[in-house]
């Protein structure tokens, strides 16, 4: 997948992004290697990260853009598997928020997300954390960046440098590293037992295989659907749970690679106005996987087929994501993108590339420069 040493990147793929995309199983390998060891959550991070959390289990994720959609991700995580409390800001906002005494505010730690480790929202809102005198974790692409040395505690990624301006495998190494500190905290709390947390690492290790063994498929498929749908004024993209972070950022990926418009929205809420835009030239992309082994999970796939079932008599056009094999959503949508089934909280790594590589397509369908996008720079800093 990625070109010998000593040949050009775009010799092997026309794009920084397309490569990137296929650069991901190794992306997530390599950042597994930091907090995995025989099977094992280190000791040495689990020591670290014992020092940051708020005794009262309230945890603030703060971030822009696609770091953002990978802490609302973390929010699910955190409270499904660890039963923390955790709210996630847009950094621009949090660090202009306050009363007039820090002192009469909640202290929960913070744990700021950024690919760059310099963007210069996030971190405005990691120093405003540190100025009430906040714990802070810092999950970041960059090791030796500003935000990584500032907060309390450090999670690097390995996802390795990122040359286009859209977020691809920095964003699912984001989600790896959400899900194992959600791992590393359930363990902490005694939420996860020893038997939970050897099944969470077996089916965490073998995601990158997983998503390897599709990335061919996806990309023929995907391009198809671009080709097919380049003709449309603007998407809603829809989820359930955890699958709303990447409802967004499938949207956002469409919106900055391809300059088409694109929301994305909690799927139960089409029908609360959204509804309105949908006609022959705003479809919708609907995740509509399943995790049948969790109730919660099987509760909202149900709730996503009657959506499907009421989209079909409305005559929407519809794309869904499911699970390989799924008549039912098949059956429902115009057209279907398979992802193999995994466990609830390992789905959006897989169901994000699907939409990474729509957004790809699309940009190529519509004559945009897709690693330099117009107006937008890889760490965004105030002027």
């Amino acid at each position: 997948m990625i070109p010998p040493s000593g040949m050009s990147r775009l010799q092997t793929f026309p794009h920084e992004m397309l490569r990137e995309i296929y650069e991901q199983p190794d992306a997530i390998r390599r950042t597994l290697a930091l907090y995995l060891a025989d099977d094992q959550l280190k000791p040495e991070v689990e020591s670290l990260l014992a020092t940051w959390p708020n005794s009262a289990g309230e945890i603030l994720i703060a971030a822009s853009g696609s770091s953002r959609h990978s802490g609302l991700a973390g929010e699910i995580l955190l409270e499904d598997l660890c039963g923390l409390a955790v709210d996630v800001e847009y950094a621009s906002e949090y660090s202009c928020r306050g009363g007039k005494d820090p002192k009469d505010m909640r202290h929960p730690s913070v744990l700021v997300l950024s690919q760059s480790g310099e963007t210069s929202d996030t971190l405005a809102a990691l120093y405003e954390a540190r100025r009430r005198g906040q714990r802070t974790l810092a999950i970041t692409n960059v090791s030796s960046s500003t935000m990584a040395g500032v907060a309390d505690v450090s999670m690097p990624l390995a996802a390795g440098v990122e040359r286009a301006i859209p977020a691809t495998k920095s964003f699912t190494c984001q989600l790896t590293v959400l899900y194992l500190l959600a791992l590393y905290e359930g363990v902490r709390l005694r939420r996860i037992d020893s038997a939970e947390l050897a099944s969470y690492i077996k089916q965490l290790q073998a995601l990158p295989n997983l998503i390897q063994a599709q990335l061919a498929g996806w990309r023929q498929t995907m391009a198809a659907l671009a080709g097919k749908y380049s003709s449309a004024a603007t998407f809603l993209y829809l989820g359930r749970g955890i699958h709303y972070a990447i409802a967004r950022e499938g949207a956002l990926k469409l919106k900055e690679a391809s300059y088409v418009h694109a929301e994305g929205y909690p799927s139960g809420e089409l029908k609360h106005g959204p509804n309105a835009l949908v006609s022959d030239r705003t479809p919708l992309v609907v995740l509509a996987t399943v995790d049948q082994d969790l109730s919660a999970s099987v509760l909202r796939y149900e709730k996503t087929l009657q959506l499907l079932s009421d989209m079909r008599a409305q005559g929407a056009k519809v794309i869904a994501i499911a699970n390989h094999g799924d008549t039912q959503a098949k059956g429902l949508a115009g057209d279907c993108i398979y992802v193999d089934p995994v466990s609830e909280y390992l789905l959006p790594i897989q169901e994000v590339i699907p939409l990474q590589l729509f957004a790809y397509f699309m940009a190529l369908e519509h004559g945009v420069d897709v690693d330099r996008p117009r107006n937008l720079a890889k760490a965004v800093v105030e002027k």
